[in-house]
């Protein structure tokens, strides 16, 4: 029998706490006697009952980092797919606690808004990563902030079907959004450098995949 951590104890405890008596009623306490531990040792593991709730964004990021800093100017599109995957696959294993901080994200607004800032992070690193490797400052700028946006939105889509259990094949969902996502920019890679009027889109992680993919499509064919 393989023996938990601390961590994952706590975190068992917490969200089964949280299920039964909601998440404003759960006090630390509870949560550590739940777990069998003290009241230190809980905030040896956790600064707070919050930070109990979300992965960890730093460690994800790190590694999502490194896997771009390996990518070379032809495997840039290659790269930013397989960091997406690597933020996908962090959800998938954490099975159902992602589904229970899913729940909880929806229910109560503080948490919903850290959930939404730790995702913009992933969107902000993507940006950084395609404007380093743009050698258009009007086009490259736009079509960076573009193609991260779609990233995340492709991967939010994904994610959000299996959160909900609508897919038992997400990695293959995956797939496939991410494909339809790189075939629009690749499409347009060649009109890069066209002059024309410069064309600003805003985008949230929660646009729908489908609005995206005409947005991008649209603002590279003008």
């Amino acid at each position: 029998m393989v023996k938990r951590s601390v961590h994952e104890r706590l975190s068992e405890a917490a969200f089964a706490l949280f299920e039964e008596r909601g998440y404003d009623a759960t006090t630390v306490d509870a949560i550590a006697e739940r777990a069998g531990v003290g009241r230190t040792t809980f905030f040896r593991a956790f600064s707070t009952k919050e930070d109990v709730i979300f992965p960890d964004h730093a460690a994800v990021l790190a590694r999502v980092r490194a896997r771009l800093d390996t990518a070379t100017p032809e495997t840039t599109l290659v790269a930013l797919t397989e960091a997406s995957r690597l933020v996908l696959l962090h959800y998938l294993g954490e099975g159902d606690l992602a589904r229970g901080r899913y729940r909880l994200t929806s229910s109560v607004p503080a948490l919903r808004d850290r959930e939404l800032t730790s995702r913009q992070h992933y969107q902000r690193l993507f940006r950084e990563f395609l404007r380093q490797r743009s050698t258009d400052d009007r086009r490259g700028e736009l079509r960076a902030d573009l193609l991260a946006a779609a990233v995340v939105t492709a991967h939010n889509h994904v994610l959000r079907r299996w959160l909900r259990e609508l897919t038992l094949e997400p990695e293959a969902e995956f797939d496939l959004a991410m494909a339809e996502v790189m075939a629009q920019f690749s499409e347009g890679a060649g009109q890069a450098a066209a002059e024309g009027p410069t064309s600003v889109i805003v985008l949230t992680s929660s646009t729908d995949l489908d609005a995206t993919v005409a947005r991008v499509r649209a603002a590279l064919a003008s």
